[in-house]
Order: structure tokens, then sequence, then C-alpha cells
């Protein structure tokens, strides 16, 4: 074989397996070469478990169903427990990221394992953390969509008619860096136009974006696969990366961009509740000025903005810089 991997890689390849990636494009995550990703997914399908199934196993019962294949560098587990130690200790002290701590593990680990790989590695030592690590995602890897549930309005100047219009709200799962647009409607074009912008603003493209079955966006809500429309597909073909719709067993996924949303009405759409707009420019003008003091604002629990987490941590990451404006 070409490689031999630690079982945590081989969870990696199923994850993104499942999620509808290429062995090409899993090779790439992963930094593996493709022949290596489709020995282990010859060696999947002629295990008597499904891709499901293979998941679900821990990583010793992975390491002892594939033992001629996988291995598992014990001083450099060991030194990574020993790590989590500080970390742990650590864990309430106002200002904790896991990504500051994982930097630190870099700088002295003889061979680091990745962000990903540190992070399960830590949910699995200390399984009762899970559900309050608050850097939970890889820089650059996931971008989540959804329109806002309430519209703004804009003004017809000869009526004086309020016009409803459409929110879209795109986030950054890793720095909560946040971008907001108003359009007409929630039509497939204006779901691709928006989309468009979003990445404009984040000055990338993400492995994937996570939208919440959107009408404009699936065809065919399922809870194993939905149905992208083609135009949306295209669009992702387009731009070297997939469109996931929010798993409908992770409602982690949909609370992220909810309270996007409910950001969004406490620091744009309260200060401009007095405000007359007779265009969708003006309004998206607005909007963008206030977005701007919105990223910049400090979080309460952390010394960082919006704005400070995704200039030091999403756009060094490798996102897929493939534009065509």
């Amino acid at each position: 074989m070409a490689n031999i991997l630690d079982p945590m890689d081989l969870k990696q390849i199923i994850t993104l397996h499942l999620d509808g990636a290429s062995n090409r494009r899993i090779g790439s995550v992963l930094g593996i070469s493709r022949n290596t990703v489709n020995t282990y997914m010859q060696l999947f399908a002629a295990s008597d478990y499904s891709a499901e199934e293979l998941l679900g196993f821990d990583t010793a019962a992975l390491s002892e169903l594939f033992s001629s294949h996988t291995t598992l560098d014990t001083q450099r587990h060991n030194e990574l427990m020993l790590y989590f130690e500080g970390v742990n200790k650590a864990r309430n002290h106002p200002g904790f990221t896991f990504l500051h701590h994982y930097q630190q593990y870099v700088e002295q680990a003889r061979e680091p394992y990745s962000y990903t790989q540190f992070l399960e590695h830590y949910r699995r030592k200390y399984p009762k953390e899970k559900g309050s690590m608050k850097l939970d995602h890889v820089a650059g890897e996931e971008m989540f969509i959804d329109f806002a549930g309430n519209k703004l309005h804009i003004t017809d100047r000869e009526t004086g008619e309020l016009i409803p219009v459409e929110v879209f709200i795109a986030i950054l799962p890793c720095s909560h860096y946040t971008y907001v647009q108003a359009c007409m409607s929630q039509k497939r074009g204006e779901l691709i136009a928006c989309c468009t912008n979003a990445l404009r603003f984040f000055g990338g493209v993400p492995q994937a974006i996570i939208s919440d079955n959107l009408k404009s966006a699936v065809k065919r809500g399922s809870k194993y696969e939905a149905d992208i429309n083609r135009s949306f597909k295209d669009f992702a073909r387009h731009y070297n990366c997939v469109i996931n719709p929010t798993r409908v067993y992770s409602p982690q996924d949909k609370a992220l961009v909810e309270n996007a949303v409910h950001l969004a009405y406490q620091r744009i759409y309260y200060p401009m509740r007095e405000m007359v707009f007779f265009s969708l420019a003006d309004l998206n003008r607005e909007i963008g000025i206030l977005l701007g003091r919105y990223n910049n604002l400090l979080f309460q629990r952390r010394e960082s903005s919006r704005t400070e987490l995704f200039q030091s941590v999403e756009r060094i990451r490798p996102m897929n810089y493939m534009f065509d404006f």
C-alpha cells in the first residue's frame, strides 16, 4: 500500500465519502494520494459493514478491523494525551480557545495531528466537554447559509408602499465572520447571486456550503441524501465546492445559523427600525455599515472580534481561491 493510515484518518475518509466527496476530493482535503483513498474505499466495501456502521466504530475497533492497514503511533498519541491535561485545566479560563492551544501544540510536537484530529481526540478523552467546545469547526471548511424569517422593507417613493425584501445570511462557523444582504426574493437566481456575493466578501471558497434545506437550493429533502437543484449544483461545481443541506441528525448545524439570524435582528434590523430606504442598493449600503460594526465587536468571552478571528485564523487556511468574477 502507498500509505498506512491512523484509524482517525479512516474516519475522515468515511465522513467525506458519506458527504458525497469524490475519492480525488477526499485525497486533496486530507493530503493523501487518490490511490490510497481508492484502496481504503475498496477495503470498506469488502468489509461486512456499511460506511455508516464503520463511522460508528471507535478508533480501537477500526484499528482491529483493518489491523494490517492501520497503525497507531503510541508515542505520538501519548504525547497528545499528556498535552491535553494542561488544555483541560485551562478550559474555564476567560478567553480560552482550542485553536490557541492547538497552535502551541503544533510548535512543540514532533509530529502533530491535524486540527480536526486534535479536536476529535480531545472529545474522546473528555467526552463531557463536547457540548461546550467553542471552535468545533475547521477554518475555511464550511459556509452556512439561510434566509432570515423576518423581512426588511424598501419604500416606493411615489406611493409610499412598503415592499418586503428577503435577508440572506452567511456565516463561517470557525470565526463566526458573517455576511448579510437584502434581496428581492428567495428564488434560485437570487440565492445564487447572494452566495456569489458572500464568497466575494469572504475572499475565498469553502469546501462545503451548508444550506438549511432551502426550497431554492433543494428540490426534495431527505434524511439520507437531499436532491440539490441543478443550477445550485452547477454553481458549486464552478467554484469547486459541494452543497450539503443541514444534517437532520445534527441540530447544532441549524442552531449556528439561527443564532446568526438572531444577532442580525439585534445588530442590523433594530438600528434601522426608523430608517426609510427607497432602493435595495441604499438598504444594502446601510446593512454593510452595520455589518462592519457587528463583525468588529469583541466577543463577550474572548479578547477578539469576528473580523480578527477571520483575519488571523480563517483567511490563512487553504480555502479555494478559484474565482471568476
